[in-house]
This record gives structure tokens, C-alpha cells and sequence, in this order.
């Protein structure tokens, strides 16, 4: 199976002498990418200077994660692409298991390895950990990660599994499902478009997977730090996107309506603790979401997926009042 390994990279010089190194060393027989989303520094010039051999894309414009691989994966012709956040070190062998995977399993649409914490490796990373879930109310959480608390890995989440989104950090999936899928919704910018993304493979019957034999490790807030103000207003505003988007009728409102009051309890926890630019980012959210709800609501799936999306009603509730901070002990 060809796979070609895409990064892409947006004023990341130095994430890419830092990282690159390892993906090279370790991806024998893919063909490498970097798209690069119209950045101003010295990462085009690196690149062809320090790595000839790599396949160089140019983004006109930064359109965000969304539409730079979108623009980029028009010029990406392998059947298997690998999306990898310039952040990324990868570990011998990375790419076998993940290979065998998708070979051996004609439903599999996407998947991720175990993502580790590139400061600390003996730990789950944040995005993505051992794969992706999603509660009733669109709350994302991982096995491994749970909100903000991250779990050691002692091996417990080592076996393969079926999930509900996998990681943009680093996304295996398919040319094919991709493109049925329609992509990435660019309205999304940054942060969620693979849940969303994931949600749309889900309604379509296919498989995602978190296929733990393969390892990477993340650094984690390359482009944008876990908290800063713009990733809580990404995180917020595009979690209502995404209900808007794949829930149907009375059932979306409702659930709407709920997320939109548990927001509202988390802006007063960001207003007590005196982080008031993460109250207005919140609100921001919530208006832009307002203004774009025709819109979003327009682009619902052809079909959907009766089947539950979610196995936690509410992870809110889980974490802060029944105090459970482990994905084995939901």
C-alpha cells in the first residue's frame, strides 16, 4: 500500500529541523510532503535546501489546518495519507502496524497510533492520547486523557480498539474516505475538523480505530498553546458546530441547548479563577455561532447514523462531580 505522510507546516522552521529528522529516518518507502500554508519565515528555504528529497507544496494563502490540507491533499495521490502535525517525532517501525491495519480491514477509514507526550514519554499526550470519544453533549475525551488530567502509560490502553475520532496530530485515512466524506469543513479553521470529519465517516458506517502498536510522540502546542484564549474559542465555538452540523432535528437543539448552558458554567469557572480572556473567547464563540447557525445547519449529513455517537452521557459530570479522572474508570 503507497502511503504518502503529509505535513503541514505554517512558520514552523524550527519545529521542522527539529522534528522532520525523524520522519525521514523512519517512514522508508512513504512519500513525504510538506505543505506549506504560505508561511513568512525560512521554512520554504530550509526545506529545499536541507531536504530536496521531500515533496514541496505551497499554499497561497494560510487558510488554517482545514483548508491548507484540503488545498494540499488536491496534489496527494497515494491511497493511504498519514496528516502529521510538524510536532511530531515518529518511532522506528511507526508505519507498519498502521499499514497492516488498513490492509487487513477493507471498513477502515481512518485511524491513529498512541500519541505520548514528547516531555514526558512515560505519558499520554493531549490530543489524541489512545484515541478519541465524545459525549452526549460534544465534549471530547480520550483514552489516556480526560479534560486536562493525563494518564501514565503502564500499557493499559494497549489493545486495539474502535473510537469515535482520531487525532488530526497525526490522522491515518484513506484517500478514498476522505474524499467521500467531503473533506475537512473549512468554517472550522483550526481544532475539531477531525471530529467533525470522524462524525461524517461514522454516519457513512465506517470504521475508525486507535491501533496502539504504532507510537509517536507530540510536542503539543507547536502553533498555539493548550491554553490560550484562541484555542478556547476554536474548541468551543466548533464543538456547537459539530452538533449543529450531525445532529438532527429536536434532538440537536436540545442538546444544543444543554452544551450551550454547561458553557455557560465553564465561563464562570474561567471568571472566578480571573482568566477573563478565555470568558470573552467563550462569548465569541457563542455569538459567531449564532451567526453562522443557518449556515452550518445547511450542510447536515444526507444520512444519518441512528446508532449512538457517544458511550458517556455526560463526561462533565463524570470528571467534576462523581470525581472520575481515568478513561478505565468511566
Amino acid at each position: 500500500m503507497k502511503v504518502a505522510v503529509v505535513i503541514l507546516n505554517w512558520n514552523g522552521r524550527q519545529l521542522l529541523e527539529t522534528y522532520l529528522p525523524s520522519v525521514v529516518a523512519n517512514s522508508s518507502g512513504a512519500h513525504i510532503y510538506v505543505a506549506d500554508n504560505a508561511s513568512t519565515d525560512e521554512s520554504v528555504a530550509f526545506l529545499r535546501e536541507r531536504y530536496p528529497q521531500i515533496t514541496l507544496i505551497q499554499n497561497a494563502t494560510n487558510s488554517g489546518y482545514a483548508g491548507g490540507y484540503n488545498e494540499a491533499l488536491k496534489q496527494v495521490d497515494e491511497p493511504l495519507w498519514v496528516l502529521l502535525n510538524s510536532d511530531v517525532e515518529v518511532s522506528p517501525n511507526w508505519l507498519d502496524p498502521m499499514i497492516a491495519a488498513f490492509q487487513n480491514n477493507q471498513q477502515l477509514a481512518a485511524a491513529q497510533p498512541k500519541i505520548l507526550d514528547h516531555r514526558n514519554p512515560d505519558r499520554f499526550e493531549y490530543a489524541g492520547a489512545a484515541g478519541g470519544f465524545i459525549d452526549k453533549y460534544g465534549y471530547p475525551y480520550c483514552r489516556g486523557r480526560i479534560f486536562d488530567s493525563l494518564e501514565k502509560d503502564q500499557g493499559q490502553y494497549n489493545t486495539e480498539i474502535d473510537i469515535f475520532w482520531a487525532t488530526g496530530a497525526c490522522l491515518f485515512i484513506t484517500k478514498e474516505a476522505f474524499e467521500t466524506a467531503g473533506g475537512f469543513d473549512e468554517r472550522f479553521f483550526a481544532h475539531m475538523e477531525e471530529i467533525d470529519l470522524c462524525w461524517r465517516l461514522f454516519h457513512l458506517g465506517r470504521e475508525v480505530k486507535c491501533i496502539p502498536q504504532s507510537t509517536v510522540y507530540h510536542l503539543g502546542g507547536g502553533t498555539l498553546p493548550t491554553m490560550h484564549p484562541k484555542k478556547t474559542y476554536y474548541n468551543f465555538r466548533n464543538s456547537l458546530y459539530c452538533l449543529a452540523k450531525n445532529l438532527n432535528g429536536f434532538t440537536a437543539k436540545k442538546r444544543i441547548f444543554v452544551r450551550m448552558v454547561l458553557d455557560g458554567v465553564a465561563a464562570l469557572r474561567f471568571l472566578i479563577k480571573g482568566q477573563f480572556a478565555h470568558v470573552s473567547a467563550i462569548f465569541r464563540a457563542h455569538m459567531d455561532f449564532y451567526r453562522n447557525y443557518s449556515a452550518i445547519t445547511k450542510t447536515k449529513p444526507a444520512v444519518y447514523n441512528k446508532n449512538n455517537y457517544y458511550v458517556i452521557n455526560s463526561i462533565v459530570w463524570k470528571y467534576f462531580v462523581s470525581g472520575l479522572r481515568t478513561f478505565s474508570k468511566l
